[in-house]
């Protein structure tokens, strides 16, 4: 323990700077691993909200100079693209299934059409 009052004062200054920079570097970190769950989950609707205030809380660390701005950019980044693979995913899942209620839908005309009895062609002269 420093024995100078300037350097006591320095040391009590230094605790409350460290308790306030480790709770806003853990507040980006929760947001992170709930976005991350939420994204893995599958449910994309809150896992974009979730993204969107992982993000800020990155900006806000950056800014405040708790983590590196190439820190903060680099996590955001990584996190995007996890969000826009599930993102891809399921939009190419929407896309399969719509092909495949088409195709049902053809398959059940043609069954219908083939249960239709045909009609008779008509000759010339009757």
């Amino acid at each position: 323990m420093p024995k100078i009052k300037q350097a006591q004062k320095q040391a009590r200054n230094s605790e409350k700077r460290q308790l306030r920079n480790r709770a806003v570097g853990s507040r980006a970190k929760t947001f992170i691993t709930r976005a991350e769950k939420l994204i893995f989950s599958g449910e994309i609707e809150s896992a974009q909200a979730a993204v969107a205030e992982s993000i800020s809380a990155l900006d806000r660390a950056a800014e405040k100079g708790i983590i590196h701005p190439s820190n903060a950019a680099r996590r955001k980044s990584r996190l995007m693209k996890k969000l826009n693979q599930v993102q891809a995913q399921a939009s190419a899942a929407e896309v399969v299934e719509e092909e495949v209620a088409e195709a049902e839908g053809a398959e059940e005309k043609k069954e219908a059409a083939e249960k239709k009895p045909k009609a008779e062609k008509k000759k010339k002269g009757q």
